[in-house]
């Protein structure tokens, strides 16, 4: 396994956690985060304007978000995650698969990038 691998994995599974801090001593101190859609996450955010937003969004879904990592690639500077996730508002499960694209710098996430197979899906679950 590639290092670059078990960061990601590790990350992922602090987040799964909710180890907010565990997951961000994987990250750099300039990590950006990109989010697709106009949601409660949508957009292109530092590290502290995405961590305002992640408690309010996961608020929205009451706890119910899921996330299952299906498949992790890595090299020396930048990794794919793939994802199928789901959480549930307005009394519905709303389910899309994820790719998730991250470059990596001195063994640390940098760079986060989103897509999203069903983005009516992913807005659904995420609309402000």
């Amino acid at each position: 396994m590639h290092a670059n691998e078990a960061v990601l994995r590790s990350a992922y599974l602090a987040f799964a956690r909710g180890d907010i801090p565990g997951f961000l001593a994987l990250c750099t101190a300039d990590i950006t985060f990109r989010v697709p859609g106009d949601g409660l996450l949508g957009g292109s955010h530092a590290k502290d304007a995405f961590l305002a937003k992640l408690g309010p969004a996961m608020a929205a879904v009451a706890g119910t978000f899921r996330e299952e990592v299906t498949r992790v690639a890595a090299t020396d500077e930048d990794g794919v995650v793939l994802t199928h996730q789901q959480a549930e508002r307005d009394g519905r499960v709303h389910h899309w698969n994820a790719v998730h694209w991250w470059r990596i710098r001195g063994g640390k996430l940098a760079e986060f990038h989103e897509f999203i197979d069903d983005p009516a899906a992913f807005d659904r679950a995420w609309h402000r």
